[in-house]
């Protein structure tokens, strides 16, 4: 990786005593030439005196002479007195260095030092380079890459800065050629890292700087490719193929024109990182994700067989398709214990490994298969920028990883066919494994196993393996009564027994009695819940009356899991007490605990649980109260958060009140931090409130969560929700509740780029909240319609509904509903030309949200000033105030505005001239905007990053930009299709 002059060993005697005088010292000639002794600087001197001094540490310890040092530093036509002055120069460095570093050797002068006692940066840069080599080809991808990290790290501006002579000349083309070979071999490794996305942008910017350097442009086409931009890809081909002809009169290389050829063909190993150039090959991630099989496993000898010998038999034949069988029963039946202990019989026959989902088909909410792919992809080892949006990319991403591959798939819990689809491999080879509830005879070419209940020798061995056979041959008949009355269900069998094993006090009579009984467990053993239901009896008939009473009410929250302070909220209870209780139940196999501080019902074990509550909670509405406790501690602990990022913002001082109290932070992070975890939890009590009589406070636990929305984090859910709470508000006839909605689903479409929609949602609020003594809709509603009028081009009637919305902040004392307004006002102004004002609007935002502490929305007030300030000519003011609002975006994790404010910068860039930057603000906005902002938004940051890349000379890539951009714009039929039409016209005609 360096093309280093190697060395001429010398013979001397080394006394340690002198390591003393050199040790600590340090040099630096990847930027300024530079010395340290320890962390203090020394002085180098004059620049022809640091020349001096950087062509000994480059000779590496041997001799230059008098001669080599004068044409080192004054060339051809050195000054009458050079000699003279080299040795005072000698004589300076001597004084800092010491005599005993800078000899005097054969007419000559050579720095000397033990080795490891002083310091270079650029030996260290080899080193780094050499440990990454060999890590590479060690296959340890992410070591390599952090050490050519660290690498060009210790480069510190321009080399050997500010050193003249033609010494110092050659060297800094050598030592800059020494960087770009590494930064070549970084970015080669960042593309094996899956980090397609975030290299467009260096690469654009690289090449724009180094245009005819084709490894850096082959490098962009693959990164482009991988990034889903395939005709960008080819364009850079082009692009670079005329700029080669045009200035060399060649024609690319061949690894060029084969990527080029490849792309065409959508190579499928494009798709994924390619192994490294060296004969050790990289490790292949192999997931190993099966549950551990159960140790007392019993019976389904047969079945078992059956299953294993279809999965390995049909994937072994080459002639065959890929291999699918699918178990089906009534919950409880073993289905999952069933399907794992086969899938760990038949690991041997793929070596490529084995994933597992649990996709909850019998819960109220399944497992959406886009999510599921987006875990198989991440265990196969693609990273999340190159993971695909939609469930059809990613579902043929998943097949095209598999190909070739010996892998099984086991989808565990499956609601129904149309789930299991897009999961499935698509190549013999692979096999899957699927349980469900329902036979999936709509599954092509499955083969199909019914799962029953357990022979009863294979439910009495079972209970026997678990309880222990000394306790239960002398109770051979109670033990056959038990396993009967637990209808021969493994599941049920299962939670009996443990129940027996664990109170060494019972014998198998005593819980025989105990399940005679019909009053603790049903009348009749059914197919489906009920059965399973039935075994549940046991252990909720074991429970004290607080460890019950618990059970049954956390089983009424909806949602994948439920915090600790959440569940003491349900309860009513002190954390600590509250943790106490749902630890024991963990204990009884009732609960899960999720991770430190959460927990989960099995969706079996919470239909239960509620049907325990309907059953014993008497009157009904201790369960009213205890889904009111948890939806205030979340309304009331995300009011806090909301106050927390939004000081100076009354809508809190105006929601519904709470009678239960929530969390309260200081820290600003660890508030986003509550929310974004509670995410699901919080989005499920919407959904599960909305139709209980508690819809006001739901719709206001919407409105204060919209950060999720607007980071892009949990959009989908969030839209979910809102569109659920607004069908609701409608039935209930709530004017109140229905215009607060429609405010939520406002900010959705806005998001979205669904403007039509948003300002529909918006003129209805307006609507129905005109008698209504509510004022937050009538604050919020024209604000919003203002800004869509801004994005639409209606800047008069925009601003008219900015001005309403302005008062009736002002009549509400809604000092940050004021700032809103005031930094939206400056952007109609700047955009009907009255650039002075805006600026002076903006600042007057800033300057509230700033008083207020508001850092959130102070980025947003800067981001308007950015703007503002950049069609006044102060491009520098500019780039620096949206900069600062970038730094604010992305702690505060707000995507979409993290995206725009770099589309922003790419602007100003090329007001500035400077496309290569341009580029790469436009290719990390792309980036940053996937998945949310809406095609408008998308066609802005195209239009842009064709311009950019139109001044780089790359005509084919900024051409399929705007044709693209076109696309978008002719689709929304939005105005800004004429412009783009426009810069097509004259990118032909060019």
């Amino acid at each position: 990786m360096d093309d280093r002059v190697p060395r001429v060993p010398r013979q001397e005697r080394h006394d340690p005593a002198r390591d003393e005088d050199v040790a600590g010292l340090r040099f630096g000639v990847l930027g300024p030439v530079r010395a340290w002794r320890g962390d203090d600087p020394l002085p180098t001197g004059s620049p022809q005196q640091r020349a001096v001094l950087a062509t000994l540490l480059l000779r590496e310890g041997r001799t230059v002479t008098a001669a080599e040092l004068i044409d080192a530093v004054w060339g051809e036509d050195p000054p009458s007195q050079a000699l003279a002055a080299l040795r005072t120069y000698v004589s300076r460095l001597r004084k800092v260095l010491t005599s005993r570093m800078l000899v005097s050797d054969a007419g000559g002068y050579a720095l000397r030092a033990p080795a490891g006692v002083v310091g270079l940066d650029l030996t260290a840069a080899r080193t780094l380079s050499e440990d990454a080599e060999k890590a590479w080809a060690a296959g340890d991808v992410r070591a390599a890459r952090d050490r050519l990290d660290h690498a060009l790290g210790l480069w510190e501006g321009e080399t050997l800065a500010g050193v003249p002579g033609p010494y110092a000349d050659s060297q800094r083309v050598r030592l800059e050629e020494l960087r770009l070979k590494l930064i070549e071999n970084r970015l080669d490794l960042d593309l094996e890292l899956g980090r397609h996305a975030e290299a467009v942008s260096e690469l654009t910017s690289l090449t724009a700087e180094h245009p005819l350097r084709e490894r850096l442009r082959e490098l962009l086409m693959l990164a482009l490719y991988r990034s889903g931009r395939q005709a960008e890809a080819l364009a850079v081909y082009a692009d670079t193929r005329r700029l080669l002809a045009d200035e060399l009169g060649v024609d690319p290389r061949p690894g060029l024109r084969d990527l080029q050829e490849r792309i065409l063909r959508a190579d499928p190993t494009l798709a994924e990182p390619e192994a490294p150039a060296t004969e050790t090959p990289l490790v292949r991630i192999l997931p190993a994700q099966l549950p551990a099989s159960v140790p007392d496993f019993t019976g389904r000898e047969t079945l078992a067989r059956e299953l294993g010998e279809a999965l390995v038999t049909e994937t072994g034949d080459e002639n065959r398709v890929m291999a699918v069988s699918a178990v089906a029963g009534i919950g409880g039946v073993g289905k999952t214990t069933l399907a794992v202990h086969v899938a760990h019989q038949a690991r041997h026959a793929f070596p490529d490994g084995q994933l597992y989902v649990d996709l909850q088909g019998a819960s109220p909410r399944p497992a959406e298969p886009q999510a599921v792919l987006g875990a198989f992809l991440r265990a196969l080892g693609t990273a999340d920028p190159a993971i695909p949006d939609s469930l059809q990319e990613r579902s043929a991403l998943f097949r095209s990883l598999l190909d070739g591959r010996r892998i099984l798939v086991l989808l565990d819990n499956a609601r129904d066919a149309a789930q299991v689809r897009p999961l499935l491999p698509g190549t013999a080879g692979c096999a899957a494994l699927v349980t469900s509830r329902t036979r999936l005879v709509d599954v092509a070419g499955a083969h199909l196993v019914d799962l029953d209940v357990m022979a009863p020798h294979e439910a009495l061995a079972l209970f026997t393996r678990i309880v222990g056979a000394e306790r239960v041959d002398s109770e051979r008949e109670s033990a056959l009564d038990v396993v009967a009355a637990c209808g021969f269900l493994p599941l049920a069998i299962r939670i009996a027994a443990s129940r027996l094993a664990a109170r060494r006090t019972w014998t198998v009579s005593v819980l025989a009695d105990k399940l005679a009984d019909e009053r603790r467990r049903l009348d009749e053993l059914q197919a489906g819940d009920l059965a399973v239901k039935a075994t549940f009896e046991l252990g909720y008939g074991q429970l004290e009356p607080s460890q019950a009473r618990a059970f049954r009410l956390l089983g009424l929250a909806d949602g994948p899991d439920i915090s600790l302070a959440a569940a003491a909220a349900a309860l009513d209870l002190a954390p600590d007490d509250t943790e106490d209780l749902l630890e024991s139940l963990v204990d009884t196999s009732l609960l899960e605990s999720a991770a430190p501080g959460r927990y989960r019902f099995h969706d079996l074990v919470r239909l239960y649980a509620r049907a325990c509550a309907e059953r014993d909670e008497l009157p009904s509405r201790e369960r009213e109260s205890a889904l009111t406790r948890l939806l205030d501690f979340y309304l009331a602990t995300a009011a806090g958060v909301y106050a927390v990022e939004r000081p100076g913002d009354r809508l809190v001082e105006q929601l519904e009140e709470t009678a239960y109290p929530g969390l309260h932070f200081e820290d600003r992070h660890d508030a986003q931090d509550w929310l974004y975890a509670e995410a699901g939890a919080l989005l499920s009590c919407v959904r599960q409130s909305i139709g209980d009589g508690r819809l006001r406070r739901a719709v206001d636990l919407l409105w204060v969560a919209k950060d999720l929305a607007e980071s892009g984090a949990n959009a989908r859910e969030y839209e979910v929700a809102a569109n659920e709470a607004l069908q609701q508000a409608r039935s209930a006839d709530d004017p109140h509740a229905l215009g607060r909605s429609l405010i939520t689903l406002t900010d959705v479409h806005l998001v979205a780029g669904r403007f039509d929609r948003a300002d529909a949602a918006a003129v209805e609020a307006l609507r129905v909240t005109e008698d209504a003594d509510d004022p937050v809709p009538r604050c919020w509603a024209p604000n919003t319609r203002g800004i869509i009028a801004l994005y639409q081009g209606r800047h008069e009637e925009g601003e008219r509904h900015l001005t309403v919305a302005f008062d009736n902040f002002r009549a509400n004392e809604n000092r940050a509903g004021e700032a809103s307004v005031l930094c939206n006002l400056s952007r109609i102004h700047l955009a009907t030309g009255r650039v002075e004002s805006a600026v002076t609007l903006a600042h007057q935002g800033i300057g509230i949200y700033d008083r207020t502490g508001n850092a959130l929305r102070g980025a947003n007030g800067r981001y308007a000033l950015g703007l503002a300030l950049t069609e006044s000519g102060l491009l520098t003011t500019a780039a620096d105030i949206l900069r600062d609002a970038l730094d604010v975006f992305r702690d505060s994790r707000q995507r979409l505005w993290e995206g725009m404010t770099l589309f922003r910068l790419a602007e100003v860039d090329l007001a500035a001239h400077r496309p290569a930057q341009a580029a790469a603000h436009a290719d990390l906005a792309l980036t940053a905007l996937r998945g949310i902002g809406g095609e408008w938004r998308r066609g802005l940051v195209l239009t842009v990053l064709g311009r950019a890349l139109s001044g780089l000379g790359q005509a084919g890539r900024a051409h399929v930009c705007w044709t693209e951009a076109l696309g978008i714009y002719e689709e929304l039929r939005a105005p800004e299709a004429e412009e783009v039409r426009g810069l097509l016209k004259l990118s032909v005609a060019a």
